[in-house]
């Protein structure tokens, strides 16, 4: 029997090992998707919701070994890891959403009747990612249960046992084979892209991998929803609050060891503030330490080696073409990057085009900030963007090639709004009436 072993990417410790879905055994497991996925569409959209709110309560319920796994897995804090079960608790809101934005539209006049339905798609094939292994599945199989589809999750080959913890604890109270998991790698995933049964592919991850599954995905002309990477910028102006934008800076390139798809990669700032900057920027850092918990925020492990490697060899190429260290952290194991400040970062260099996704702060000054929108717009991503500044904060913010911008704070919405990206950042989104109903066919009906 062939396993995937999970390791503590902290330390190398083996924590576990499932079984590897067999390439032949995914048709089968299709098949019993879209038989499963009938009964669950005959449900009203009502009785769906109360079963999908039961199972997430489990969820809740098995908090601490979904979140330990989830800490031991993955490498980021307990805290951290807690917080991201807890985000599950929200579903019955997220399904609500879905369900008024879902009904049923009717428009009349001159004796003729229209009306818009939005109708199960089948089923829907989640592809998630390790750094974010049960949220971000969670914000897809929320929408596409709801809407009445049935589900099947092939997570990350890191993350196989938080995974399949997270699954098995909402098919406590899913009916069978609503929702399914198959676990593996690139293998296993092109199966479910190519498979004739399976309607929809929601998919988060890097942009070469997305290119790969849209071009898979094209044989059938299947439904894509692709997450893919972000290489976004922090543009700070002189009259921006140096404080807080430096505060902001750090938070967010460090945060998850840097491995989050809207990291600041990249920070532009007017010179006439730069040295101010640069000291806020260094006292700030000084906060993080490595490991896994701590009442000061960490810096956890990168999730393997290949992924330190391309990391270092970022930060080689930016010091050969110029960049210098202006903050090293201490020195730490093997399976950490020490969290830096790199300065005089120039278009050039790797770490300036290429997604990093490392505790890596990325610096540049400009004298014209038409340089820093023009540099930042000169990479082929365009997920998020934040400007801090006041006079002329929102004009730049507007001249930047992105799905999500901040304004003196981070580009996510508040409320139920688009999670999208610009150019080769994304294909389709979630969150929103709008990316709800992205979930569903549209049918329209009229009667005259």
């Amino acid at each position: 029997m062939e396993t995937l072993k999970s390791y503590n990417p902290a330390s190398g410790e083996y924590i576990g090992e499932v079984r590897k879905t067999k390439l032949s055994e995914i048709e089968s497991i299709v098949q019993k998707s879209q038989e499963a996925q009938i009964n669950w569409a005959d449900l009203t959209i009502d009785d769906r919701i109360k079963i999908i709110d039961k199972a997430s309560k489990k969820v809740i319920k098995n908090k601490d070994k979904i979140s330990g796994l989830l800490h031991r897995e993955m490498g980021k804090s307990l805290r951290s890891a807690e917080s991201e079960v807890l985000s599950c608790s929200y579903s019955i809101h997220t399904a609500q959403l879905v369900k008024n934005a879902i009904a049923p539209q009717v428009r009349s006049g001159h004796g003729i009747e229209t009306i818009v339905n939005y109708t199960p798609l089948g089923v829907c094939a989640i592809i998630s990612p390790w750094n974010y292994p049960v949220s971000m599945a969670h914000w897809m199989i929320i929408p596409a249960l709801t809407a009445g589809n049935s589900v099947i999750l092939k997570p990350s080959e890191e993350t196989p046992l938080v995974a399949q913890a997270y699954v098995d604890a909402l098919n406590e109270e899913l009916p069978p084979n609503v929702l399914q998991i198959v676990q593996g790698g690139d293998e296993q995933g092109n199966e479910l892209v190519v498979s004739d049964g399976v309607d929809f592919i929601g998919f988060t991850g890097s942009r070469e991998v997305g290119k790969k599954i849209m071009s898979n995905a094209a044989g059938t002309l299947k439904r894509v929803i692709l997450e893919l990477g972000g290489k976004d910028s922090l543009i700070v102006l002189k009259d921006a609050d140096i404080e807080q934008a430096a505060r902001f800076a750090i938070a967010n390139s460090l945060e998850n060891a840097g491995q989050m798809c809207i990291s600041t990669e990249r920070i532009f700032v007017d010179a006439t503030i730069a040295d101010d900057f640069k000291r806020q920027l260094i006292n700030y850092i000084q906060h993080y330490n490595r490991g896994a918990n701590s009442d000061q925020p960490v810096i956890g492990p990168v999730i393997n080696a290949n992924q330190r490697k391309r990391i270092l060899n970022q930060i080689q190429d930016a010091l050969s073409k110029g960049a210098n260290i202006i903050y090293r952290g201490a020195v730490y194991p093997e399976q950490y990057i020490s969290p830096m400040i790199l300065d005089n970062i120039t278009d050039e260099m790797q770490i300036a085009k290429e997604e990093t996704f490392g505790p890596i702060v990325c610096l540049s000054t400009f004298d014209n900030v038409e340089d820093a929108i023009n540099s930042t717009n000169s990479t082929g991503f365009g997920l998020g963007g934040v400007v801090y500044g006041h006079k002329d904060a929102e004009k730049v913010a507007l001249q930047l090639q992105v799905g999500m911008i901040g304004i003196n704070g981070g580009a996510g919405g508040i409320g139920d709004t688009p999670w999208v990206g610009a150019k080769q950042s994304g294909y389709g989104y979630h969150g929103s009436p709008d990316g709800h109903r992205q979930f569903t066919q549209v049918q329209v009906i009229t009667k005259r």
